[in-house]
């Protein structure tokens, strides 16, 4: 079942009445004071956790998160945290897919949804599969669609990017698409939000064409 709104969430000590939030930040240290923060009230609220992180950052992700008074242990224990690597999803086979990872993410929510814990909360490092496209139409063309799918669903879904990282083109797409953003350590309803639909329309229209086949010489 649709759940009629979504549930307010803190975010910089501020409730958020949003499902799909991004967050600006320059540095790592910001990074994990906007985290911990979150994980620490999903965790509390036996909600189920999941992070996605690039697979060499994992160990240091776990002890940024215990240093920030995140209950760690027990909950990777109990699978109510779980963390995944950003090869093994984003970027599985070294490409990223649009389709494959909205399936993967509606998997997920699906089975949370349906587990004793019924909510899921989300942390997805953008950066890193940035770093690894050659282009960023498809991550942001999967960003508008993830407007549609948590929808339906009891969640809430964060992503970060490292400002230092960012084009003007990424920072006006994760404008675009996401209704709520943190810059500053200070959450902002976004007046830039586009219609999920509509961005994916402008997307489309500004991916190269394939050139036309011509005909042999006669």
């Amino acid at each position: 079942m649709t759940p009629d709104a979504p549930q307010a969430v803190t975010l910089c000590g501020h409730r958020v009445p949003c499902r799909h939030v991004c967050a600006f930040v320059s540095s790592i240290d910001e990074q994990y004071r906007i985290l911990n923060p979150y994980f620490h009230e999903g965790i509390e609220a036996g909600e189920e956790v999941l992070t996605i992180v690039e697979s060499g950052f994992h160990v240091e992700h776990l002890e940024r998160m215990r240093a920030g008074g995140v209950a760690v242990d027990p909950a990777l224990d109990s699978e109510q945290l779980r963390v995944l690597a950003s090869e093994d999803t984003y970027l599985l086979g070294g490409m990223f897919v649009v389709d494959r990872m909205y399936m993967l993410l509606e998997e997920q929510l699906r089975n949370a949804t349906n587990g004793p814990r019924g909510r899921l909360r989300v942390y997805g490092d953008a950066v890193w599969i940035m770093r690894n496209l050659q282009t960023t139409d498809e991550l942001m063309a999967y960003e508008a669609k993830v407007n549609l799918l948590a929808s339906q669903y009891d969640c809430t879904l964060l992503c970060v990017y490292d400002i230092n990282e960012c084009s003007g083109q990424v920072v006006a797409d994760a404008l675009a698409t996401h209704s709520h953003v943190i810059l500053g350590e200070q959450v902002h309803e976004n007046p830039f939000f586009v219609e999920p639909l509509e961005f994916l329309k402008s997307v489309a229209l500004r991916r190269p064409r394939a050139a036309p086949i011509q005909a042999p010489a006669s």
